[in-house]
């Protein structure tokens, strides 16, 4: 294959496409059912499993920390976790813009590899499609994931209940501002880098050390979207302290110039754990002590009423409404 772009020939299931299926993905990609050029994968799963698929369309492709392909992983196992899985196995679905340069598919393809192998994930089958140009901006990326329960029960949004508490593992905000600095081209005194990273053993270690009730990566909307759901879904009132939720201070300093709710901002690297107050050393400890989770903290408690709201104790001792953002606040973030 002597192209260096993406042709419609390669979507056309010839042999341009086997080379560049070749080239691209069996490559970096392993797994049971990778290189048997079957249109499945067979996966050996025992006992019950999580599944969950999702599209990644992030403008641009690379931001700093990340990229769309790191972000494809790392999503779909972090949604997987929110339920109480480890994620075992993730299908690829690309959309490819014809004249797309095949380096940048590569360089895709090998970050996704690196964040599978970071994960402990096998991508195991997928599928490549090619558009004419103009039809895609550049690439889109859709995968699948199938995961293992640690419990026999999934967690759901609905567990949440009044007296517990809820943590978090780390300051919110960064991937939203990482991606509008590097679209925009706007300079922050300090370098701000996406959190885009995988969950799974640090939402597996929180699972294991006590009694979970509740989790939810704070993706699209924020830590607000995030805390709202889950809050409709228990059928309880929310309230957090704004002095607990880690903020640094760049992404501080970027959301007040902005003008944004830095609650409002997307994560791909965080996750909302509620669970038992009498468990709440317990699971802070787990949290902290399992990767990407060292500067995890309590954040909130769970109340019984008003039943889905979310509610802020402000620095100056007074108490506000969190909604949900009311439109597009970024758009393109993931």
């Amino acid at each position: 294959m002597n192209q260096e772009r993406i042709l419609l020939a390669h979507g056309a299931g010839g042999r341009m496409m086997g080379e560049l299926i070749e080239r691209v993905f069996l490559s970096r990609f392993s797994g049971a059912g990778a290189r048997l050029g079957d249109d499945s994968a067979t996966l050996p799963a025992a006992g019950p499993v999580a599944f969950t698929t999702d599209a990644y369309v992030v403008d641009p492709l690379f931001f700093p920390g990340g990229d769309v392909g790191r972000l494809a992983v790392c999503g779909t196992v972090n949604d997987l976790a929110t339920a109480g899985a480890v994620a075992e196995w993730l299908s690829a679905s690309f959309v490819l813009e014809e004249g797309l340069e095949i380096s940048v598919l590569e360089r895709v393809a090998e970050s996704m590899a690196a964040a599978a192998k970071e994960a402990g994930v096998s991508i195991v089958t997928g599928d490549t499609k090619v558009v004419p140009r103009g039809a895609a901006d550049k690439m889109f990326v859709a995968t699948a994931g199938v995961g293992r329960l640690l419990r026999p029960r999934p967690i759901t949004g609905a567990g949440a209940r009044a007296g517990d508490v809820v943590l978090i593992n780390g300051p919110v905000g960064d991937h939203g501002i990482a991606v509008l600095s590097k679209r925009e081209g706007l300079a922050f005194e300090s370098d701000i880098a996406s959190d885009c990273a995988p969950l799974g053993r640090l939402a597996a270690a929180a699972v294991q050390a006590g009694d979970v009730h509740a989790m939810r990566d704070p993706t699209r909307g924020g830590l607000a979207s995030a805390l709202n759901d889950l809050a409709v879904q228990s059928g309880v009132c929310i309230e957090i302290d704004e002095a607990a939720i880690p903020v640094r201070d760049a992404v501080k300093s970027a959301c007040e110039m902005l003008g944004f709710d830095v609650l409002h901002v997307a994560n791909e690297g965080k996750m909302v754990v509620i669970t038992a107050a009498a468990d709440e050393e317990k699971v802070l400890q787990a949290m902290k002590a399992a990767p990407h989770g060292q500067e995890s903290r309590v954040i909130g408690r769970v109340l019984a009423a008003p039943p889905g709201q979310v509610r802020l104790r402000t620095a100056h001792g007074t108490t506000r409404l969190v909604d949900k953002p009311a439109g597009e606040l970024l758009p393109r973030i993931c």
